[in-house]
């Protein structure tokens, strides 16, 4: 150790520091630039102490919205975002945002307090197995054995998060840990953990997977978010535009490739899915998402080329007739070397082509006449429609519900990579505002200016509805737009809701989809200095829109009634074929 620092450790040989601080100091030498959560016993000195070394800290509403937005800043910024909560039940409601972070792949670091050691086994305030519980839900779950061991376990936290399949980290803290002081030179703090090493497939696999892609007759591509989350936008961009390959973007992984290139081909989703000969997929799993790679959705002798960075997601549900394991990024460029020296291009004229032209322009041209219809109140597509119009190109959206999420993602665009966050993988409600608060923090911090257009079903926003409040409290550029259809799928208009439920109790009565008609939404915004609009009419929803653009400095919130029975065109496969709601 250099001189300079054994005197100044010398000189400070008496001073004591206390375990919040040695965890606030640990997290930020592991750049970690934002925190989410909501204060209490024993974690309130951990958020000071976080604020007090430049780390963000957004105070929410409740611990699953602040997981929730933990996450995100995971997948937007590639590293975790932490989220702080106390013990017992401030745990249990953040395991709803570990698990979704989990399942997304995204990383987090979720930090509880505990109950203090002494009074373990006793029934303690709030106690709970907590790490044993968080053992379920994450990569790495586990209490520093004492204050001296913080920085270690919180590195390999940071490190587990982010290094291989992204995820959750768990690390429990003792309350007596956190205003504890120990001298501050028995404190080591750990380097910051290296960037994820980046790994590349088997030569051989690509030279393969080249082939196969040459000689299929009717390839797709597939790209996923965790295509968007190893930034390989670039790489995959060139590889399709070099091929001439048609590609389908996941929901999250819209942006990627623009929504608007000639080769995208998501207006023909289930015609592109069912007919595919060859299918690359980069960053997506055969799950629910994509109809598990099985029949009727796929032919029954689709060949599957899986590149992936988890190992254990190769052969998930289908045997892939290659198997790419490594970086999306790396080991798409791999693919281009091989078309680099022996290139090939799919002929623009074939009949693949032809076919999913043909459904595009007949599914756009189904979409495009239920956008035009003229009656009131509106249906889906008009709504979307107008939105469109209007959305600035590198906006965030953000969007959940049933058919507000489905329906605004065949008509909502997205141009940039990462710039749409949804209900996931876990397909999780709720997590709107959340995804939204931390799109605009990154958006404030890295592109001022930069709006965030947060879709909501009126369903959805009932899940974290004061999160409004901390919108407001932060002044953040969000722009909710809840499309109000009364209910859960489906609702009733108030006439016929009055009619249902006079004389009779609506518990008996009421179906369980109805929410109450015509609610007003924008007074929670108003409620709290951010602006409100309730909108009937395509007239009134384009100059709301327009109004709350170009103010950039007042969050807004515009409620946007549709007809009650509103659904979405006939589709040729539902996603989820157990429900026909």
């Amino acid at each position: 150790m250099p001189e300079s620092n054994s005197a100044e450790r010398s000189d400070r040989s008496g001073e004591k520091v206390s375990g919040a601080k040695v965890i606030a100091q640990a997290l930020k030498a592991q750049d970690v630039e934002y925190m989410f959560g909501v204060v209490g016993i024993p974690v309130t000195e951990i958020a000071i102490a976080a604020q007090e070394l430049g780390i963000r800290y957004i105070g929410m509403r409740n611990e699953q919205a602040a997981c929730y937005a933990a996450s995100a800043i995971g997948y937007l910024t590639g590293r975790p975002g932490v989220c702080l909560v106390v013990s017992g039940p401030g745990l249990i409601h953040a395991l709803g945002g570990m698990v979704n972070s989990n399942m997304n792949c995204w990383p987090l670091i979720v930090i509880g307090g505990s109950c203090e050691r002494n009074q373990e086994t006793m029934g303690a305030f709030q106690e709970f197995p907590q790490v044993e519980a968080c053992r379920l839900y994450t990569k790495f779950s586990a209490r520093p054995s004492s204050i001296e061991t913080i920085p270690s376990v919180i590195e390999k936290a940071v490190r587990s998060s982010i290094y291989g399949r992204p995820g959750t980290c768990y690390v429990d803290i003792p309350a007596d840990f956190v205003i504890l002081q120990v001298n501050v030179n028995s404190i080591k703090y750990k380097e910051c953990c290296m960037p994820p090493p980046i790994s590349m497939a088997d030569t051989s696999a690509v030279c393969t997977a080249a082939s196969t892609i040459k000689n299929a007759k009717q390839p797709l591509l597939i790209i996923g978010k965790g295509a968007a989350y190893a930034h390989a936008e670039e790489s995959i961009r060139k590889l399709m535009e070099q091929c001439n390959l048609p590609f389908l973007p996941t929901p999250m992984g819209k942006g990627v490739v623009p929504d608007n290139h000639p080769n995208c081909v998501g207006a023909a989703r289930s015609r592109a899915l069912q007919f595919a000969d060859v299918i690359v997929l980069f960053g997506a799993r055969l799950n629910w998402i994509l109809h598990f790679g099985l029949p009727p959705r796929y032919q029954p002798d689709v060949k599957f080329i899986q590149v992936d960075i988890c190992a254990e997601e190769l052969g998930n549900n289908v045997r892939p007739a290659v198997t790419l394991l490594g970086d999306i990024n790396a080991v798409t460029k791999q693919l281009l070397e091989q078309f680099d020296k022996k290139p090939w291009q799919y002929p623009s004229e074939s009949k693949w082509w032809k076919t999913l032209r043909a459904k595009m322009k007949i599914n756009e041209a189904a979409s495009q006449e239920l956008a035009s219809q003229k009656s009131l109140p509106m249906n889906y597509y008009t709504v979307f429609y107008h939105i469109q119009e209007q959305l600035p190109k590198d906006c965030f959206i953000v969007s959940e519900g049933a058919n507000t999420m489905d329906i605004g993602r065949t008509v909502l665009q997205n141009y940039l990579p990462r710039h749409r966050l949804d209900a996931g993988t876990f397909g999780t409600m709720g997590v709107g505002l959340g995804f939204a608060i931390a799109a605009a923090l990154v958006a404030k911090d890295r592109n001022p200016g930069q709006r965030v257009i947060c879709v909501e079903g009126d369903s959805a926003f009932g899940f974290s509805g004061m999160e409004v409040e901390t919108i407001c409290r932060y002044n953040l550029p969000i722009v909710l737009l809840v499309v109000n259809n009364n209910g859960i799928y489906q609702g009733f208009d108030t006439d016929s809701w009055n009619e249902m439920v006079k004389f009779r109790d609506a518990t008996t009565v009421a179906p369980p989809m109805c929410l109450l008609p015509n609610s007003h939404y924008e007074q929670v915004m108003t409620a709290f200095g951010g602006k409100g609009y309730f909108v009937q009419t395509p007239e009134e929803l384009q100059k709301s829109l327009r109004q709350t653009l170009e103010d950039t400095a007042t969050p807004s919130l515009i409620n946007i009634m549709i007809e009650p029975q509103s659904s979405r065109k006939a589709q040729d496969f539902h996603w989820l074929t157990r429900s026909n709601m």
